[in-house]
């Protein structure tokens, strides 16, 4: 099989190269043709876990009390006085300037919003009295008061401080963004059940392709929004400081960042590419071809997931930085090997010179790339969707890489001039022949100190934690960083979070109308409760002491609920609490418009659910979601009296939550499959436990350092850091495999395991440093990234692939020289 598959190899790669480069070139054609539908996702979707159901109540929640979480919010600080007039010019003059955007749908601010603020204010006269700064004349000391007494505007329009203002920009979503969701969620829940038909099967793909153009659609309207509001802010601020914020925000300065990154730093790691090739091999041969295959690698993907529709997300961002490092650790590894082949055989031709290499090299580069899928594939058993996805991609990008190595390098080295050969004498001692001394002198003493560093890694390992703050993603320069502290400190709070309440309702068949019950007293608490409406005196009280507690809580900020409209209601009613009959009429005493704002946002009598719309204090050093909605939970429970089926949460806290308590669990599941797949190859490979388990050793270090440092150093998993230990583990491999494969051809000729180890650390040891250096400085080049998460990513895998290198030349071979796997010959 082994001579068909090399005599195949010949007569068409080698004998024919022109033709093998013609038929790669036809392939980047047609990926080029789809490479401009390449695009980046940072939605909801993008960063959920697979068949998170919270998503889908996260959905109905928001089309039930139509609210949206598609709004920005531009934060107002005037230089002068904010109820100067000058200063109200300035802000109405930027509202109406932000009103003209295309898009927006619609604005908050002081400027429109009724004040409910006069001393002849009554229940009875509500309408008739309401005022606004844009349509009456009121004095601009008499606004001051109302909206600092409102419970509604205080830290959500206006700061206590009354020198920060906010304009709350709405963004219209298409109705038919809604239509399409729901019809894709209900085709694919019955898809993943296996029961679609064909004619089912065609219309969910219809629906899915409909509904990714539309939100293709509505995230550049966005995206276009941000930017065009940003260049109308930069005219106002000689006369205020201005921050933008909001989800909307957000999402579009994190695909600008994932787009920055994947241009800057894909660039970067090809320019330190190139550079180190230069340095090691100082030919224009060995730096030009194996530029070219890494760059034909990136090509081929990118135009398949623009065929594909597959769009990038943030944790897939450095995916062409990965596969240009990941084709170039192949193709060093070949030319390290053709090298080999000209110093020892001078005068053999370079078609027998490439084939005798691919013959070498074939049986470990595919065991390699093989290893280095199962660690990224094993990412697609994580539960969280953008990991499933980086997953896939990178298990697809390694096989292309793996393809391009032995199809396109041999090719062009056929075809192009040959480079001369570099005698022995002018290659020099290497660098790894010292490593190999040292192997030798201070063979115990390398065993003793892995022993200690995996004492230590397996300790930092059980400190590490998942829960971390949103803002830390992020430089404290970036206007997302500096928004979110000033709304958080002036404006209540960023991070959007809900508290559902079921209300209880019996069972009828008889509509039951609440006003024409006979109990209107507060002493009929007993009968209330069972009342099939939310206006009663016990249950309003309920949910007033929940709004409360809310409140109170250190880590939330503004709480909106219907306990706002009962406290401004009374403020209205001259301090005076409404009694329960009051309470039953209370969804007739406010305006229409006015019951949009107050009521309908809050509870629904119809769902029978209550809404408390809560904005966490996301600068806040002891933000722990988690907890925080456990505490919540229970004291609703154990203090308030509903029970725990009443209780639910949603919102974008409750999302990022999920994802980030399945971390942990996740990165458990990824590094068991990891390690379990990977000594599975290795006994296949080697045909040896103990050759297995040796080889493990290394790999299970690295992978274990770079968890047990992020552990010491009180580093939390986030969603790019989970899947350094995989990586990490996938890529240094690759130095395990070579070296033992190369150790047990070398150990034939004298069976000496010192001379075998020293012959190794010579000529294959040499190309493992090459690779591991590229892959070292082409992470390093992310840590200029703007994303910490970015950062951490490139800094932890760097280091790991160091201390993977170092494993690999000096426990591995010491491994070998003290258990003589291969028997004492």
């Amino acid at each position: 099989m082994k001579a068909r598959l090399s005599r195949w190899y010949e007569a068409t790669v080698l004998t024919h190269p022109l033709l093998t480069l013609g038929l790669v070139l036809v392939l980047a054609v047609l990926a080029g043709l789809r490479l401009d539908h390449f695009r980046l996702d940072a939605s909801a979707d993008s960063l959920v876990l697979e068949k998170d159901r919270s998503l889908d109540f996260y959905r109905q929640i928001r089309a039930k009390f139509e609210s949206s979480d598609d709004f920005l919010v531009i934060t107002f600080t005037p230089h002068e006085s904010l109820f100067s007039p000058s200063s109200i010019e300035a802000l109405r003059s930027l509202r109406d300037d932000i009103e003209q955007v295309e898009w927006v749908g619609s604005t908050n601010s002081i400027l429109n919003v009724p004040l409910l603020h006069s001393p002849d204010l009554s229940l009875d006269n509500l309408e008739s009295h309401i005022k606004t700064l844009d349509r009456d004349d009121v004095e601009l000391s008499e606004a001051r008061e109302a909206l600092l007494s409102n419970p509604l505007y205080i830290n959500l329009l206006i700061s206590e401080d009354a020198g920060t203002t906010a304009i709350q920009v709405n963004l219209p979503t298409d109705p038919q963004f809604y239509t399409l969701l729901k019809e894709r969620d209900q085709l694919r829940d019955r898809a993943r059940e296996g029961v679609l038909s064909d004619a089912e099967q065609l219309e969910y793909e219809q629906v899915a392709n409909q509904f990714e153009a539309v939100s293709v659609k509505l995230a550049m309207q966005q995206e276009q929004v941000v930017e065009d509001i940003r260049a109308i802010m930069a005219r106002y601020r000689d006369v205020a400081r201005l921050h933008l914020g909001g989800v909307p925000m957000i999402v579009s300065d994190m695909i600008d960042y994932v787009e920055s990154d994947l241009a800057t730093f894909g660039l970067g790691v090809l320019i330190f590419i190139l550079l180190t090739l230069l340095l090691i091999f100082r030919k224009w041969q060995w730096v030009i071809l194996p530029s070219v295959c890494c760059l034909t690698t990136v090509w081929l993907i990118s135009g398949y997931l623009g065929w594909m529709n597959w769009p990038i997300t943030v944790i897939s961002s450095n995916f062409i930085s990965l596969l240009l490092i990941m084709t170039l650790s192949i193709t060093i590894h070949i030319i390290v090997r053709f090298r080999e082949f000209q110093q020892t055989l001078p005068d053999a031709d370079t078609k027998a010179l490439m084939l005798n290499t691919v013959q070498a090299m074939a049986k470990p580069c595919l065991y390699m790339a093989l290893t280095t899928i199962v660690a990224f594939g094993s990412l697609t058993i994580s539960g969280i969707r953008p990991v499933i996805d980086f997953g896939w991609m990178m298990t697809l990008g390694i096989g292309v890489a793996f393809v391009v190595a032995f199809l396109v390098l041999p090719a062009l080295i056929v075809v192009l001039p040959r480079a001369k050969a570099v005698s022995l004498a002018e290659s020099g001692k290497p660098l790894t022949a010292y490593v190999a001394r040292f192997t030798e002198l201070h063979g115990r003493k390398v065993m003793v100190f892995s022993l200690v560093l995996a004492v230590l890694c397996v300790i930092g390992v059980t400190r590490l934690t998942v829960e971390n703050r949103f803002i830390d993603y992020f430089k404290s320069s970036t206007e997302i960083y500096q928004g979110m502290v000033v709304i958080d400190n002036k404006i209540g709070g960023t991070t959007p979070l809900d508290v559902i309440i079921d209300d209880v309702r019996t069972a009828s068949d008889v509509p039951v109308d609440p006003f024409l019950d006979d109990c209107f007293e507060e002493d009929c608490a007993g009968e209330e409760v069972d009342r099939n409406t939310w206006y009663t005196y016990q249950k309003m009280e309920q949910l007033e002491q929940t709004h409360d507690y809310l409140e109170s809580l250190p880590e939330t900020g503004k709480v909106l609920s219907i306990a706002t409209l009962l406290k401004l209601t009374q403020q209205v009613n001259q301090g005076e609490k409404l009694d329960a009959l009051q309470l039953a009429f209370l969804p007739t005493v406010f305006p229409e418009a006015l019951r949009g704002i107050l009521l309908d946002p809050y509870l629904s009598d119809e769902a029978a659910q209550a809404r408390f719309n809560i904005r966490l204090i996301e600068s806040s050093p002891n933000l722990n979601r988690d907890a925080l909605m456990k505490e919540i939970k229970t004291h609703l429970v154990e203090k308030i009296g509903f029970q725990p089926e009443q209780i639910h949460f949603t919102g974008m806290a409750v999302l990022y939550n999920n994802m980030l308590q399945s971390l942990f669990d996740s990165q458990i599941k990824t590094l068991g499959a990891v390690f379990l797949a990977i000594t599975i190859m290795f006994l296949v490979l080697f045909r040896s436990l103990s050759l297995a388990l040796i080889g493990m050793a290394p790999n299970l270090l690295a992978a274990g350092t770079v968890l047990g440092l992020m552990g010491w150093l009180e580093i939390p998993l986030d969603m790019m850091t989970i899947t350094v230990a995989s990586i990490t583990v996938g890529i240094a491999v690759d130095n395990t495999i070579h070296y033992i494969h190369r150790f047990r051809t070398e150990f034939e000729r004298d069976q000496n395991y010192l001379a075998t180890m020293h012959r190794c650390h010579a000529s294959i040891g040499r190309a493992m440093f090459y690779t591991s250096l590229t892959i070292i400085i082409g992470f390093s080049i992310l840590i200029l990234s703007n994303f910490i998460p970015t950062i951490y990513f490139g800094l932890f895998t760097g280091m790991a692939m160091l201390v993977a290198l170092l494993g690999a030349l000096t426990l591995l071979p010491q491994m070998l020289v003290w258990f003589k796997p291969l028997g004492n010959r």
